[in-house]
């Protein structure tokens, strides 16, 4: 058996493992944790009552947190001419067309978080696929990462939009903010997820649609959310 820090044990004394805690409980409860040294990231998974092999039941979306992520997000935007200047006038860290789908195809380049292209661009964006599809990495109009509006887009995805999309297990894993954050900031950014989640529930959903929800933090314990009570927060 692994041995467990003072730390982690204590965090586990305060949660009962047995309870489903109403969301802003456990949230306050994470954030009164011990905790590391480092500022954690503090995660939300929820189980959604879907069966992500059916193509009609695939969840994915985005949503911008209103309190962000608390994480520097760096944009790459593949555009030209007048796109290219409105980019780098919303904060676009990397902006580029052939030039710099080159040096990602040939130095295998992949300094930035997010990518952003316009439509016009996707043909050329397309190259290297198989370099940006793996890695998350590659521009989708479903998530409004192919886009005209390049200046929403980046502004977006800096302000804390994140996107989620369902696994093979049927969990949605999303990063809510960092401890530092304090409970109401990160009970906002949480409200905001299970808001949009539960909006982008597909028709052929039947039944139960949250079917669990836990929040933890890179080193503490998670705490069980009940979803009842999640669902009517959300509401």
């Amino acid at each position: 058996m692994a041995h467990m820090g003072k730390r982690l044990v204590a965090a586990r004394k305060l949660v009962d493992r047995t309870q489903r805690y109403p969301l802003a409980d456990a949230i306050r409860l994470l954030t009164d944790c011990p905790g590391p040294k480092f500022d954690e990231t503090v995660e939300m998974a929820v189980r959604l009552g879907v069966d992500p092999r059916q193509a009609d039941q695939n969840v994915r979306g985005t949503v911008v947190l209103p309190h962000g992520t608390g994480k520097s997000v760096r944009i790459a935007v593949f555009a030209k001419g007048e796109k290219e200047r409105e980019a780098r006038e919303a904060g676009a860290d990397f902006v580029g067309g052939e030039e710099l789908v080159k040096k990602i195809s040939d130095e295998g380049w992949l300094e930035f978080d997010k990518a952003i292209a316009t439509p016009d661009m996707m043909g050329l964006v397309g190259r290297i696929g198989k370099v940006l599809g793996p890695r998350g990495l590659m521009p989708n109009p479903k998530v409004g990462t192919v886009t005209f509006d390049v200046a929403k887009a980046v502004s977006e995805l800096k302000a804390g939009k994140v996107e989620y999309r369902v696994e093979k297990a049927g969990i949605v894993h999303v990063p809510i903010g960092k401890r530092s954050f304090g409970a109401e900031r990160l009970i906002e950014n949480a409200n905001s997820l299970l808001t949009s989640l539960i909006k982008a529930k597909p028709a052929a959903a039947k039944g139960n649609y949250l079917m669990s929800v836990s929040v933890s933090a890179t080193m503490s314990p998670g705490i069980k959310v009940d979803p009842l009570a999640a669902r009517t927060l959300a509401a």
